[in-house]
């Protein structure tokens, strides 16, 4: 055991100052890590401060109208005048407002009768609106708004009939029956459980991986790969075969407690949604995997899995609409693969979507999954860096 002197026991300002020197000259040896602790921070409150607005612009509508008349082009106007409503189609049957619903292209469906002028002017009209409730955000939104403006040009229509007819006008000449979809209830647990299911599986995969290869590299162990015959291809996938099984296990398990502990039910085929989610793992592990290969040490695997993490709770759709982000965040969400396994697992959830439905996600996961594997296989090389 070592004994310290009086005089070594006391603090002393040239030891600190020396450690200090140390701990820059280690830092300066690491410029990547410096690089990302002092640039990270700036672009991800960039993006971060773009992206977190949950204001609703305009809900998506598409208009069925059986009136053609003067009078239902009225109503749409109203709806539409101040930019509450952006009409994305005008429609000819009910089955393609309920697909372009299914599809999520639209927020909203509004039905006007054929009959609707001659019951305005006579009696009462009634005008339809189908909505999403499979988020609660823009159901609550396009219910509110509907309500409001509808209400609004009733009273409008009322007036003008009393003046027209000189008589009291009793009864409303405009009414609106609303059917919610999905999540009539407008629950926000079933938006919210199927996201939060996806988000933990992307932070535990994600990091299980990241680290594979740089904890090797740091303890050593890689020179036993090295100089055996083992090639890329074959180490970066059997690093992924083991992560992924415990990737897949966790998911059951955190599906199961969404399920039964939160009472969130699947409304679509579960088979369906273990397969796609099994692509999603691998396409998460397959990220997890390129990171640990350019980075240098744990330190800088970890400020990248964060700069890949933050982004995809805001980015993705998780929190916030992705449509009331300006375009650029949008485009830069589309390069998170969360963004499309959201889309899956709401889809499968709440709407019972089939693989018809959502082969566009599936085929963006898959390519996620091949171009960062080759990424992967092209970065690594078998010799010490």
């Amino acid at each position: 055991m070592i004994r310290l002197n009086s005089r070594e026991k006391r603090f002393r300002f040239v030891r600190l100052q020396a450690i200090v020197r140390k701990e820059f000259i280690q830092i300066k040896k690491d410029p990547a890590s410096l690089a990302i602790a002092l640039i990270l921070p700036v672009l991800l409150l960039v993006l971060l401060g773009y992206a977190m607005n949950d204001d609703v612009e305009s809900v998506h509508l598409s208009v069925l109208d059986q009136s053609q008349t003067a009078e239902s082009r009225e109503l749409i106007d109203r709806l539409t005048s101040q930019g509450d409503f952006n009409i994305m189609s005008y429609e000819h049957n009910v089955s393609v407002l309920e697909h372009l619903l299914d599809k999520g292209d639209i927020h909203a469906g509004l039905i006007i009768p054929a009959d609707y002028s001659k019951e305005l002017a006579t009696d009462t009209a009634v005008v339809q609106f189908l909505i999403d409730g499979s988020d609660p955000t823009y159901a609550q939104e396009a219910l509110f708004r509907s309500e409001s403006l509808l209400l609004n040009y009733a009273q409008t229509v009322q007036t003008e009939q009393l003046v027209r007819s000189g008589a009291e006008v009793p009864n409303s000449p405009l009414k609106h029956e609303t059917q919610v979809f999905y999540n009539p209830s407008m629950d926000s647990m079933e938006f919210n459980i199927p996201a939060l299911i996806g988000l933990i599986m992307q932070e535990v995969t994600l990091i299980l991986t990241a680290f594979a290869l740089v904890r090797e590299k740091e303890q050593g162990t890689i020179e036993q790969l090295i100089v055996t015959p083992i090639r890329p291809v074959e180490l970066i996938i059997g690093k992924l075969v083991p992560y992924t099984v415990i990737g897949t296990m966790s998911f059951v398990f955190v599906l199961l407690a969404g399920v039964f502990w939160f009472d969130v039910s699947i409304a679509g085929d579960p088979f369906l949604l273990v397969l796609l989610s099994l692509l999603f793992l691998v396409a998460t592990l397959a990220m997890g995997i390129f990171i640990s290969t350019i980075a240098k040490n744990q330190l800088q695997a970890m400020y990248m899995s964060f700069a890949v993490i933050l982004p995809s709770v805001i980015l993705s759709g998780f929190v916030f609409p992705r449509e009331s982000m300006p375009m650029l965040i949008q485009l830069l969400g589309g390069l998170i693969p969360l963004t499309y396994f959201l889309e899956i697992l709401r889809g499968i959830f709440l709407k019972a979507n089939s693989l018809q439905l959502l082969w566009p996600q599936s085929l963006v996961l898959l390519g996620f999954t091949v171009l960062l594997s080759i990424a992967t296989i092209a970065k690594f090389k078998k010799h010490l860096q």
